[in-house]
């Protein structure tokens, strides 16, 4: 088949249960997909067809014996910085080039018991560091829908491959929009969870206060069938929250009538690209034609939300990558006379130019003499950030946003400029910051026929506000069944 003939999760899995097609087959038809589009789109760094053909058989047999759940024999793409026992797991980075974990994430587990079909893994920025997956150190991943730009980052495989219909749906990780930005980019939805509610453990860290894995997918009812089965607490990880968690599907169809939604002044800025803001601000007046009150708020202290960030991240990362050191796992230059000379070697040759960048940032800002200057001050702006929020929910029930300022870019078009990529997380960043949910839904396409996406923050833990807001949306701008040209070519 040229065209996939199931356009969500749900569909597929529908299907899969009446009968109507086997996981095998599925599998087979998104297997052939990567042989003859990835060459094109490059999201795949690795797959590994016999084991996803057996675990598609097995499957196969769970819906024959009646056990099968929503997810049951459904083909899904893992970003490669999630670890899966036995697969090669590299977080994009030559630092970690030959590294094969000896066990899986959390999250991973989870979908085992589900009996997913693991394609194989998906390119990223290395270590979730960047914006546009150029930083990646093997590949450039392209936006399917113009193959000349960029998918966004640091899921940009992710984005691509559901974007492309080389897998049915994909997990991503989110630090400062890492999902939200490449979804609004590629034309998906993709979700970051509060912070805490889905398990970190065996995800490899860039920032541990910030760092949340989630779902991209072609619809919003996917997101929760996905967000489902990942999220709950976890004792290996001591940030995962316990609590009780929802049926994120419940609620889904409750509509956009009287759903107070908060319009921030501070995010429709100069510099947003006028066919972002255009489509943005009538996606609000859509929502408001279906019954949504619209609020006007304020998040005065957005304009710092960059600043604090990159003196966060940054201060996070340098500490956790200290453990590539070519000792214990991973690339180790050879040639050192000495100790010192091997770390200094291995990690000068091992890491890239954005995440050394990253590293020397992270180890200024934490340095003695100028900790209180940068770090603690980044941390109180933080909570300043966070009050924002808290004060916004106050008088209402969700925030929509513009979730990039602008389209997919050209690749290369901003490599040489650091601090125009980093802007590209504008919108996003300040969820992480406030651990906050956040979710982006494609709301329209430029006249150059690029995604735009439409940002709905929640609350905290308040997941199914942000559910029901995003798919009272989509019944009103359906995109799941929407693909580029290349999709139908084979």
């Amino acid at each position: 088949m040229s065209y996939p003939e199931y356009h969500t999760i749900k569909d597929l899995s529908e299907a899969l249960k009446k009968g109507e097609v086997s996981s095998v087959e599925v599998t087979k038809q998104y297997l052939e997909r990567i042989e003859s589009l990835d060459d094109k789109v490059k999201a795949y760094l690795h797959v590994d067809a016999d084991a996803a053909l057996r675990e598609a058989r097995e499957a196969d047999d769970v819906i024959r014996r009646g056990e099968a759940t929503p997810l049951t024999g459904i083909p899904l793409g893992i970003k490669d910085v999630l670890c899966v026992e036995g697969i090669p797991n590299t977080c994009g980075s030559k630092i970690l080039q030959n590294y094969i974990p000896p066990y899986s994430a959390t999250v991973i587990e989870k979908l085992r018991r589900e009996h997913v079909v693991i394609l194989g893994k998906l390119n990223m920025d290395e270590f979730a560091m960047g914006s546009s997956t150029e930083n990646s150190r093997f590949q450039v991943t392209r936006n399917p829908w113009d193959l000349e730009r960029i998918p966004g980052g640091s899921s940009g495989g992710s984005a691509a491959a559901v974007a492309g219909a080389l897998c049915a749906g994909a997990l991503g990780t989110d630090t400062g929009g890492s999902i939200r930005q490449p979804a609004s980019l590629c034309g998906i939805v993709g979700m970051k969870p509060t912070y805490g509610t889905v398990s970190r453990f065996g995800l490899v860290a860039f920032a541990s206060s910030l760092d949340q894995i989630g779902p991209m997918t072609r619809s919003v009812e996917d997101a929760a069938l996905l967000l489902n089965v990942i999220t709950g607490h976890d004792p290996k990880d001591s940030t995962s929250v316990p609590r009780e968690y929802p049926d994120y599907t419940e609620g889904l169809e409750g509509g956009l009538q009287g759903l107070r939604v908060g319009i921030p002044k501070e995010y429709f800025i100069e510099g947003i690209d006028p066919e972002v803001e255009a489509h943005v601000k009538k996606a609000i007046q859509a929502m408001k034609d279906a019954g949504a009150e619209i609020v006007d708020i304020s998040l005065p202290h957005t304009e710092y939300a960059i600043a604090t960030y990159y003196i966060i991240a940054t201060a996070e990362a340098s500490s956790n990558l200290a453990r590539y050191d070519g000792v214990r796992y991973g690339y180790r230059d050879k040639s050192a006379a000495s100790l010192r000379d091997m770390y200094e070697k291995t990690r000068s040759e091992g890491f890239g130019t954005e995440v050394k960048r990253r590293i020397m940032l992270g180890t200024y800002v934490l340095s003695a003499g100028y900790y209180d200057a940068y770090y603690r001050k980044g941390q109180q702006v933080r909570t300043l950030i966070r009050e924002d929020f808290k004060k916004a929910f106050e008088v209402c029930d969700v925030i929509a946003t513009p979730t990039s300022p602008t389209p997919a870019f050209k690749i290369g078009e901003k490599t040489d400029d650091p601090l125009q990529m980093y802007l590209s997380d504008i919108f996003t960043i300040s969820v992480n910051l406030a651990g906050l949910p956040g979710i982006s839904v494609p709301c329209g396409w430029t006249k150059d026929n690029l995604p735009i996406g439409l940002q709905l923050i929640g609350n905290l833990f308040g997941e199914q506000a942000i559910l029901r807001a995003a798919r009272g949306y989509e019944q009103i701008f359906p995109a799941a069944d929407r693909y580029p040209e290349i999709v139908g070519e084979n």
